[in-house]
């Protein structure tokens, strides 16, 4: 052929076996629960949304939100619409975990998921109800490695827990992904996914701009502290805290109405 055009006439793609293409988000917020002691700060807790399969394959187990790309549209664009399509909330972040290609990790066929991190605030969260729906839910997350090296992903909601045993893979290319030993009554390879979007999670959380995601514009110290005390599962002294985040952040003048005791300074993320 003499001309790229003439190639393309004549090019056929239906010719070559095509993966349809998916995304799978991990959206992420922290939640934060009254203590039952008056003397005790309120509790921090990880939570992540599962949505209960209504169809086969898997159906009635648990599974991250998503979908198949639409024409048209790039994998950003499906991972953001199958977030607001499950959460009516835009996420305010979207980081990517990676892509998972795996032969047989859906029975359906051929089909390669896209997986995203989605950081959502408790406060948009609360805005529009999301936890009235009976087929998706906010799971409360755990995930630590056992004397044994093997990694223990706890998600509970209610009466529901679902405990997912994994362990750590490493593959030619350097890159670090984790094998399902028991999937822990969750969907196709959604507690690989979720393990290694945990990991992506807590190495996005060391640099501050990925906390201010979960917080609100104007925040305590003592909040933003907490979240990511409550993301990486460690504890810091509270000066050396404000020590480290001094540079990201700054005074509003602001303090917090109908505190009890002395009212905390409010914040706000540097520009």
């Amino acid at each position: 052929m003499d001309s790229e055009k003439e190639f393309l006439a004549n090019y056929n793609i239906k010719e070559y076996e095509r993966p349809s293409l998916t995304t799978d988000v991990a959206a992420f917020i922290v939640s934060t629960e009254d203590s039952n002691s008056d003397r005790r700060a309120p509790e921090n807790k990880l939570r992540l949304l599962l949505i209960k399969r209504g169809g086969h394959p898997f159906k009635g187990m648990w599974a991250l939100p998503g979908g198949f790309l639409q024409s048209g549209e790039t994998i950003e664009e499906c991972a953001l619409r199958e977030t607001f399509e499950e959460t009516n909330v835009m996420p305010s972040a979207l980081v990517p975990v990676g892509t998972f290609s795996k032969p047989g990790r859906d029975p359906r066929g051929w089909i390669i998921s896209n997986a995203f991190v989605s950081i959502i605030t408790e406060e948009a969260v609360k805005q529009v109800g999301m936890d009235d729906a009976s087929d998706a839910q906010w799971f409360s997350v755990s995930f630590d490695r056992d004397d044994d090296e093997v990694y223990r992903l706890t998600l509970e909601y209610g009466e529901t827990v679902l405990e997912a045993l994994l362990s750590e893979e490493r593959s030619d290319l350097g890159r670090t992904d984790f094998r399902i030993i028991d999937s822990g009554g969750l969907a196709f390879d959604h507690a690989s996914i979720i393990a290694k979007a945990l990991t992506v999670l807590r190495k996005e959380a060391k640099n501050y701009d990925t906390i201010f995601n979960f917080l609100p514009e104007k925040f305590t110290l003592t909040a933003l502290q907490k979240v990511q005390e409550t993301i990486m599962n460690i504890s810091v002294l509270p000066g050396n805290f404000r020590r480290m985040v001094s540079s990201y952040v700054e005074e509003t003048g602001e303090y917090v109405k109908g505190a009890r005791h002395r009212p905390a300074m409010l914040y706000k993320r540097k520009k």
